[in-house]
């Protein structure tokens, strides 16, 4: 069954205060989200793993640990997950990004793919799934199914809020996806928003209405 993170650590809720709030301009939104998505990629690569090798010190020869070269993809779900894309590159520059389109079907309300570009070795990768929030779970649940047609096996799904709701919807769709939330929120109001919420991120990332 998938395991659900939501991280406490003070600097990520300090942050994200600031980008919960209204008066927030669209410069600092951007650097905020940024921000946590470094601080969060920071704790989604603790399992990444290690081998050991030889060092020349200053004093002597050591054995010490390097990354072990696992590949690493981040797919942002355009457009708003764009946001966070910088934020993990400033920690696992090396990485590959894909990009993952969605439209709803303003009469079913069903998400559809109009765009999806991956590395070209998708099965061989450990992919980040990012977008900011997580209201209903649809648009998460259609990219991770993007990933997984395409031949990726190794997903997590990162994201700044969520809903309860979507998170039940996403793990019950994919219960092999880890999920990482800055903040877990109360719930979906009628209109499907996150309460309390954030606003619109795409909007508030790119000065948009």
């Amino acid at each position: 069954m998938a395991k659900v993170h939501v991280f406490d650590h003070p600097l990520i809720q300090h942050k994200l205060t600031h980008i919960r709030d209204i008066n927030t301009g669209t410069k600092e939104f951007r650097e905020l989200v940024d921000e946590v998505a470094t601080l969060m990629a920071y704790e989604i690569t603790r399992d990444l793993p290690l081998q050991e090798v030889e060092v020349e010190t200053p004093v002597q020869t050591a054995k010490s640990n390097v990354l072990a070269g696992k590949k690493i993809g981040i797919v942002p779900i355009l457009r708003a997950g764009i946001g966070m894309v910088e934020g993990i590159l400033n920690l696992i520059p090396a990485a590959k990004v894909g990009h993952i389109g969605l439209f709803r079907d303003p009469e079913t309300l069903q998400p559809h793919e109009y765009f999806v570009k991956l590395p070209s070795d998708v099965s061989e990768r450990e992919f980040i799934v990012v977008d900011p929030m997580l209201a209903t779970g649809g648009t998460a649940v259609e990219a991770v199914n993007s990933l997984k047609k395409r031949g990726a096996t190794n997903i997590k799904f990162m994201c700044l809020i969520a809903a309860p709701e979507g998170v039940k919807v996403f793990t019950d769709a994919h219960p092999d996806v880890d999920v990482f939330i800055a903040a877990m929120d109360e719930k979906l109001n009628d209109h499907g928003y996150i309460v309390p919420g954030l606003g619109d991120a795409g909007d508030r990332l790119f000065g948009t209405k």
